[in-house]
């Protein structure tokens, strides 16, 4: 892996200083213009969308572009998707690359008896668990930089990690409560405890840019009624400086007349840092406003990043609130002692002028409505101003102009 990430990252340099020859034309290729217009960016994946005819038109580029490989998808409409890594970039730059089919072997997704694994080259990155939790999937292990990016317990039984919380597996998303019934906790009486059951997976895509799947899940009470049904999509992208970005996107659609995500804390788009990145042990926990520590707690920002020493390394992990989902900046239920969650509903845990109010942050959905919530989880070596999480976010936020020339 270390050694393909580096044949991709050199490339990339080059691509970003303009070293090399001027590219040749060939059978399939585009030349595009890429710019930052509306911001600095930094490192990060980017796609567009171009007729098939233009793909293959062979059109010999400008002789200041650089060849770039890109992963060539087709799409519906006579189009192909191409995407491709491009390095950091001024607000106001402009480069010209010439996209190229990729040769090289990159992210591999493939079944797993009943589970998704997802590969960056020979390593196992990641596997979305949908037979092993009591009441949800969840991805684990997560791995980057030789090292676990979560907790292992209750999963794995390693020595020096706390066993608090056995419904924090891994990487998750659910909700506390769900037309009062918890789909967060796997047991306790407080509410009714439900079930976000699997029910199939599809679009399993593998790449030399990036891959990814789309699963499904239905939300069971207890009684077996269906109250809610999503779509996940994820995608896993290796970056050229070594880091990981797993995007995730959720389509949440009622299956009865109306269905309220209840004001509570206990939610929602979550991970479980490892013991030795928790704050409470040295760690770092920072919002995009600076605040730190207990202090960002409940309060609304566009990322939080969580990072610390693991196996003597500083590493971190970033989650993303994209601009476009509901509620944004959302607010957070970002904790300490590891519990590091995206949370846009607990408005009356989260915020003392609304403590008397038990329903502030509650979000109604009537049948045929769709609720789409889209966040990005930056794996990183070093600390958030090292691993340029402000430019990631940018990077997705506000992604460069890209133009086929």
């Amino acid at each position: 892996m270390q050694g393909w990430i580096h044949a991709v990252g050199l490339l990339m340099a080059l691509a970003g200083t303009g070293f090399g020859a001027a590219p040749a034309a060939s059978a399939e290729g585009i030349a595009v213009s890429v710019s930052a217009d509306a911001a600095d960016c930094g490192e990060g994946p980017i796609a567009l969308e171009v007729p098939v005819a233009a793909w293959r038109a062979g059109k010999r580029p400008p002789r200041d572009a650089v060849a770039t490989p890109c992963q060539v998808e087709t799409v519906p409409g006579g189009k192909v998707r191409l995407s491709f890594l491009m390095g950091a970039m001024r607000k106001g730059e402009r480069k010209v690359v010439h996209l190229v089919p990729s040769r090289t072997a990159g992210v591999a997704v493939n079944m797993a008896e009943r589970n998704v694994e997802v590969r960056v080259g020979p390593t196992l990155f990641t596997r979305y668990d949908v037979s092993t939790g009591p009441n949800k999937p969840y991805f684990y292990p997560i791995q980057a930089f030789g090292r676990s990016m979560v907790r292992h317990w209750p999963l794995e039984d390693v020595p020096g990690e706390e066993k608090d919380h056995p419904h924090h597996r891994g990487l998750w998303f659910t909700h506390g409560l769900v037309n009062g019934v918890d789909f967060w906790a796997e047991s306790g009486t407080a509410h009714p405890i439900g079930k976000s059951v699997h029910t199939g997976f599809s679009d399993l895509v593998s790449g030399p840019v990036n891959g990814g799947f789309t699963a499904r899940t239905d939300w069971t009470a207890p009684d077996g009624a269906v109250l809610l049904r999503d779509e996940r999509k994820v995608v896993v992208t290796p970056l050229p400086s070594g880091g990981f970005l797993l995007d995730f996107t959720i389509a949440l659609r009622p299956a009865v007349d109306k269905v309220v995500f209840g004001d509570t804390k206990e939610g929602t788009f979550a991970i479980r840092v490892p013991e030795s990145m928790k704050a409470d042990k040295g760690g770092t926990l920072v919002n995009a406003e600076g605040l730190e520590g207990a202090k960002l707690w409940g309060k609304p920002s566009p990322w939080n990043d969580y990072h610390g020493s693991v196996d003597g390394e500083t590493v971190g992990v970033a989650i993303l609130d994209h601009p476009s989902n509901p509620r944004h900046p959302t607010t957070w239920h970002s904790r300490t002692y590891g519990l590091f969650a995206v949370n846009p509903f607990g408005w009356h845990d989260f915020d003392a002028a609304k403590r008397n109010d038990s329903h502030a942050g509650d979000l109604t959905l009537a049948r045929g409505e769709t609720a789409t919530f889209r966040y990005r989880v930056y794996f990183h070596k070093g600390s958030t101003a090292t691993a340029d999480v402000r430019g990631a976010y940018a990077t997705w936020a506000t992604p460069p102009t890209v133009r086929p020339l």
